[in-house]
């Protein structure tokens, strides 16, 4: 047996690409994983973002996740729509190319594809703070662990869609238990034995007016990061059983209404347990610390975190290729990204999406909070067009209910172009500038 038979398996017929589609309860676990593990960091985004301005703003912690929260139902209703209209998949691409013209269609294309490196790169990153959380040892190692998680997770991939759905199914779903746990018994103790720690007190000061608004614009911003992930299931619909579009609808129902749940207690806790940012511990182990001291339960979470964390990088893996192998159906990629391997998977994509992102992780020092600020402007940004050309299709097609879905996208649309704006213009300095100038050098390419 050849090196890449052991390491990838026996090549599958092409016929039997139906039974290597996923179910809901699958589909959640790889499609879905990007955004659900958001509530990992994304809260404490809004922390740090709020804490620059002391003590005095950490109370606007739960109305910005609150906010957060909305635009979470907002966008994926938005999506929800997009799925049942376009079922061949492609998500802000093929919608954006076909009622906005094929300039729009190759900026929100790009600017997808740069958030998937993104999110393997800020994922990754992130799954490793939670073991070097629960184990500080390991910290001046992280790149390295980086690496390796990278590699594991591109190798699954390589072996086939439903094969890595098996393997990522526990995970996810033991993330999510750990999360209800944790945040339902922290909600319990502030009703029945509230508990709290002291907040530093060279941190009790009272910002001006106008930087207090700013402070909250950019809180708001980073925690926008929590929304990266919602648009892989209306890319992937072709990955489901059928009917392909109800159970790619279903699963998104579920995500989102997971997602903006967790958001909103998890930053509730850690709010009302007196919890602030530090460097060498997230705010997610700080809360299961406090709850459930360093015991059995504590490292349940934050294992089951940093898996999540890692196998989030999954939901990448699983769109990266699909969207590049449409992109170079179209000859704007090249044309290597459209051939199936052996696995009945697109490996050339897969490949190229672990070689990128390792380079991000080695150049960002595996730092989670250096690679944040490049993250949200590209999925928004791509929101925002599929959301646009979600309103043209309406406008152009009519038919049953088209005043309404019209509506439905329009907001959507103007949502997520504010919410644009706003990380644009608090996060420019930050690193996303760098975004902005590589969306259209990539169109340029194309």
């Amino acid at each position: 047996m050849s090196i890449k038979k052991w390491i990838i398996g026996e090549p599958i017929p092409s016929h039997k690409e139906k039974q290597e589609r996923l179910g809901k309860a699958l589909g959640l676990a790889v499609f879905s994983s990007d955004a659900l593990s958001s509530v990992a960091y994304g809260p404490e985004e809004v922390f740090l973002a709020l804490v620059l301005g002391g003590t005095a703003l950490l109370h606007l912690t739960v109305p910005v996740a609150a906010a957060i929260s909305i635009l979470v139902i907002i966008v994926a209703t938005s999506y929800f729509q997009t799925i049942h209209a376009y079922p061949s998949g492609g998500g802000a691409y093929i919608v954006a190319k076909d009622n906005l013209g094929v300039y729009p269609g190759l900026i929100a294309g790009a600017a997808l594809l740069i958030d998937y490196v993104l999110t393997v790169a800020v994922s990754i990153s992130s799954g490793i703070a939670a073991i070097t959380s629960a184990f500080p040892h390991l910290y001046t190692h992280r790149v390295i662990l980086c690496l390796l998680a990278i590699l594991f997770i591109m190798v699954m991939n390589l072996r086939g869609v439903r094969e890595s759905g098996k393997v990522f199914a526990l995970p996810v779903y033991l993330f999510l238990a750990s999360m209800f746990v944790l945040a339902g018994y922290g909600v319990f103790r502030h009703f029945t034995s509230p508990v709290s720690l002291a907040q530093p007190a060279a941190l009790t000061r009272s910002p001006a007016d106008i930087v207090m608004l700013f402070l909250v614009l950019k809180a708001f911003a980073s925690g926008c990061a929590t929304l990266t992930g919602i648009e892989a299931v209306s890319n992937g619909i072709r990955a489901f059983r059928p009917p392909e579009s109800r159970n790619a609808g279903l699963t998104l129902i579920w995500m989102a209404m997971i997602l903006a749940t967790l958001c909103v207690a998890l930053t509730f806790v850690a709010y009302h347990l007196g919890l602030a940012p530090r460097q060498n511990e997230t705010l997610l182990s700080q809360s299961a610390r406090v709850l459930f001291s360093k015991g059995p339960f504590y490292y349940t979470i934050q294992f089951s975190t940093a898996l999540i964390l890692i196998l989030a990088a999954n939901t990448s893996f699983a769109d990266f290729p699909r969207l590049s192998s449409i992109m170079a159906a179209d000859r704007y990629l090249p044309r290597q990204l459209s051939n199936l391997g052996d696995r009945l998977v697109f490996s050339w994509g897969i490949v190229a999406l672990g070689v990128i992102a390792s380079l991000l992780v080695i150049i960002f020092r595996g730092d989670t909070h250096l690679l944040i600020p490049l993250y949200a402007v590209g999925v928004f940004l791509a929101f925002t067009l599929s959301q646009t050309g979600m309103v043209r299709h309406w406008l152009r097609r009519r038919g049953s209910s088209w005043r309404r879905n019209a509506i439905i996208n329009g907001i959507g649309a103007a949502t997520t172009a504010v919410v644009l704006l706003v990380i644009i213009t608090t996060k420019f300095t930050h690193g996303a500038w760098l975004v902005v100038i590589a969306i259209p050098g990539l169109v340029l390419i194309g």
